[in-house]
């Protein structure tokens, strides 16, 4: 490898890049906006919900209830509603995710320790979003049911403590707020990565194709693999300055703990920066016009990034063909290391696996790149 000619096609790209200022735009502008408007609009926190509420009872024991709902954060009153009426209309038109309904008896049955049932009504329309509303609503009553058992076994001087069978004490590790945002940022710039990296080296090779000057450097001494790496350098260096800037966004914008090391996180990058590229390139190859390229860079790395790398979807619950699909998205393995360093703070000795396919893809596709660039040529 001749370090001279290397030197040489990395600074002509460097110098188109710098140039056009839609390369630079779409290579540093796009991954900033795409972080601040995922960052702020992407969450998987369920807060606030709002809800209605129809207390038939009119009592102490309903407004002690009804409180335990009001003072959560989870859900925020609306209003009073006295119908049914009152209820579906407020479901229909949105202004109310749950409503809550107290029977007229309830405090005549508490007292005499008869079953009570309340009527909770969902808007299933989001089936996420009920499910984890369901899981809130069934613990704030099993919370008030077991404070009512414990205030009656009080007053009865059962040996004046109550003995309950079992005391659950959950600890959250890794993410102690259950704050989404601590886990959507970190995959979140593997997925921008993966976008970003391969539609740009997607352009490289097919512009020169379409301008005529694949030709002329044809003509001169370059090999092939020299023009494919000298390709590689300028966005392989723009690409680590994005994930720079990401990194920074995370932990001054967004607040995001980075617990792990420095030095692996952008270890970890660098492996998975030269294997999009790579793609990249080697669909410019392929494509040879900037159009088709970029359209199956866009196919082949937005979709499967956000779908398929357990960024959003967790892998496991997909079906097991679709789980055999996922081994072929670099993406799976960058989420998953990245994610583990940044909550977790492991190193290698636990993300070995990750780090051994994601250095395999690597490999592979700038082998590729090279391999099918001379055929090209040939």
């Amino acid at each position: 490898m001749n370090l001279r000619r290397l030197n040489a096609v990395a600074r002509k790209e460097f110098l188109h890049v710098f140039r056009d200022s839609r390369s630079m735009g779409m290579a540093i502008g796009i991954p900033m906006v795409m972080m601040i408007l995922f960052g702020y609009a992407l969450t998987l926190d369920v807060d606030n919900v709002p809800i209605i509420v129809w207390d038939q009872s009119q009592t102490p024991q309903s407004r002690e209830l009804i409180s335990r709902f009001t003072g959560s954060r989870y859900f925020t009153l609306t209003r009073l509603v006295d119908n049914y009426s009152e209820i579906e209309e407020a479901i229909d038109h949105g202004t109310a995710r749950v409503a809550l309904v107290v029977p007229r008896r309830f405090a005549t049955d508490l007292e005499s320790w008869r079953d009570v049932p309340i009527q909770v009504i969902l808007d299933g329309s989001d089936a996420n979003t009920a499910s984890i509303v369901r899981g809130y609503v069934q613990a704030i009553v099993q919370s008030y049911s077991q404070d009512l058992q414990v205030q009656a076994q009080q007053q009865q001087g059962v040996a004046g403590l109550v003995q309950i069978p079992l005391d659950v004490r959950p600890r959250i590790w890794f993410n102690a707020d259950m704050q989404s945002r601590n886990y959507i940022i970190p995959g979140l710039i593997a997925v921008i990565m993966m976008v970003i990296a391969a539609i740009l080296t997607s352009l490289t090779v097919a512009r020169e194709w379409e301008r005529g000057t694949m030709e002329q450097l044809i003509s001169t001494p370059v090999k092939g693999y020299e023009l494919v790496l000298g390709k590689l350098v300028p966005y392989f260096i723009i690409g680590l300055v994005d994930v720079i800037l990401a990194v920074v966004m995370g932990q001054f914008l967004f607040h995001v703990p980075l617990r792990g090391s420095v030095l692996l996180l952008f270890g970890m990058t660098t492996i998975f920066l030269i294997g999009v590229l790579s793609l990249g390139i080697l669909i410019s190859i392929v494509a040879k016009s900037q159009l088709v390229s970029s359209q199956v860079a866009m196919t082949t790395t937005l979709l499967p990034a956000f779908l398929l790398s357990g960024y959003m979807i967790p892998i496991i619950n997909m079906p097991w063909v679709v789980q055999q699909v996922t081994y072929l998205v670099p993406a799976r393995y960058f989420v998953a290391l990245i994610r583990d360093i940044y909550l977790k703070g492991v190193g290698l000795e636990v993300l070995g696996y990750h780090a051994t396919l994601l250095s395999i893809f690597s490999a592979a596709m700038i082998t590729l790149a090279i391999l099918r660039f001379k055929k090209k040529l040939v």
